[in-house]
């Protein structure tokens, strides 16, 4: 699998590393800047600490708005990139592919991968530092608008509020941020060196309204952040993200039609730099990826299938709804012909994914056993697939039998009638999976535990089990 650096830029400092599956392998760091220019020449240097040979691209994540797709930074904070071309910059310099994105992005793109969200599709992520930053993934795929959607800092939960820097009133940071909570202190009496941890602990008056008022507003944004999205939970981080999460505590959700989990992350200050770099191996030049959804027929596959592509949104590839378009227009055939169909139907399959761009995902929903294992093998190289993993789909034979006796009525002419139930109990009684790939078993008289299935993705993909 290729390797990647990720940069986090910081209002103090600025961190890379190294990584690979997930894992840092390399370190460094430097003091941040004001000045574009000194963070440019202190990322490249960074760059050189880390880098290796295997090194196939760069991730670079930065405060402020980021409209990715065009890889520019919109505005900013204490550093501030927008002005200039700075991932072009960085590309020419280091010859690395560069990525992009908001520094609130790449730490939630780690924490979904493998942090407080893994195995999560939609995901709410609140960055509580100096200011307040946030990202979203929407069934896996980051939340971007029209270029740099998912500020949420700047979600206004008090019209008649503080000014913002953003040209608003009462926007969540101005009451919720690091930097807010500093107010409070002031506005309270209370010595600025007061740590939220310390307020948490006391009981009295002074230390229970500050925490009030810099928790309660941040709770109103959850919850209306909840309510839009409808997320798997959501997720604070930060510097200060610890502490508001204990400060939320004392602030609790109202019953409501509406719900999520509120989950500190996870890997702290490795999050912006493991995200990056996961950011980054989207641009590495790869091959595609499949996932073998295999069981013989009535195995509850195709249900697997269609759940896997609800979650991720990778396109589903199904033997049937190649072949029943041929079989409704043709004349019906006998069981010969329907196996040979079967087998052009298989090969039209790897077609569609040869032709596709490289870079793609794609859900196969087969019986893969019909065709020998080195067929497989020869569809798969054609197709430029170089990552593989099997979800094995099984049930007891006769309850296999069952389901396809039950839907008999509605099958095209051309497939196998009632004489096959027999047959099939048989096969689905010494069925084994291709043992190409690593493989989950699914047993599909059960619910499936898709957040399992997601986790399995993972770990096989050496990646965040969606497209971005």
């Amino acid at each position: 699998m290729p390797v990647a650096i990720g940069i986090d830029i910081g209002g103090t400092r600025l961190r890379a590393a190294r990584v690979r599956h997930g894992v840092i392998e390399a370190r460094a760091t430097a003091p941040s800047s004001r000045d574009p220019a000194e963070v440019t020449a202190r990322c490249l240097a960074l760059v050189d600490q880390v880098r290796s040979p295997e090194v196939t691209s760069l991730g670079i994540g930065v405060p402020g708005q980021v409209h990715a797709d065009e890889r520019r930074v919109l505005s900013g904070g204490y550093v501030d990139l927008s002005g200039f071309d700075f991932a072009g910059q960085v590309q020419a310099a280091t010859g690395l592919a560069v990525v992009i994105e908001n520094d609130a992005t790449m730490a939630l793109l780690a924490e979904a991968a493998q942090g407080a969200a893994a195995g999560c599709a939609t995901v709410v992520m609140l960055t509580i530092g100096t200011g307040i930053g946030g990202a979203i993934l929407e069934r896996g795929r980051v939340l971007r608008g029209i270029g740099a959607a998912g500020q949420l800092g700047h979600l206004v939960i008090d019209p008649l509020g503080r000014a913002c820097v953003c040209g608003r009133i009462g926007c969540v940071e101005t009451v919720s941020s690091g930097t807010a909570f500093a107010l409070h202190l002031a506005e309270a009496g209370l010595p600025p060196d007061t740590k939220a941890e310390d307020l948490l602990a006391r009981a009295d008056a002074p230390a229970r309204a500050v925490i009030d008022a810099w928790a309660r507003p941040l709770r109103a944004a959850i919850d209306s952040l909840v309510t839009v999205m409808n997320p798997d939970c959501v997720v604070i981080g930060g510097g200060a993200g610890a502490a508001a999460v204990a400060a939320l505590k004392t602030v609790p959700p109202r019953a409501s039609w509406f719900s999520a989990p509120v989950r500190a992350a996870e890997l702290g200050d490795d999050a912006g730099v493991i995200g990056a770099a996961l950011a980054a191996l989207g641009t590495a030049p790869r091959g595609k990826r499949a996932v073998l959804v295999n069981g013989v027929p009535a195995s509850g596959k195709s249900s697997v299938a269609r759940a896997l592509a609800d979650v991720t949104g990778w396109p589903v590839l199904a033997l049937d709804t190649i072949k029943n378009p041929f079989l409704a227009a043709l004349p019906p055939g006998d069981r010969l012909f329907n196996r040979t169909l079967g087998r052009a139907s298989y090969a039209a399959i790897f077609d569609l994914i040869a032709d596709a761009p490289d870079g793609g995902t794609f859900v196969i929903d087969a019986w893969f056993g019909f065709q020998p294992v080195e067929t497989l093998n020869e569809h798969l190289a054609r197709a430029g697939v170089t990552d593989v993993a099997e979800v094995w789909c099984h049930a007891p034979p006769d309850t296999i039998g069952a389901r396809y006796a039950a839907r008999l009525g509605t099958r095209l002419p051309g497939h196998p009638g009632a004489e096959y139930v027999p047959e099939l109990i048989g096969l689905a009684a010494r069925a084994q999976p291709t043992g190409l790939a690593p493989r989950l078993d699914l047993d599909t008289t059960l619910a499936p535990d898709m957040a399992a299935l997601r986790r399995f993705l993972d770990r096989t993909f050496g990646n965040q089990s969606s497209a971005r």
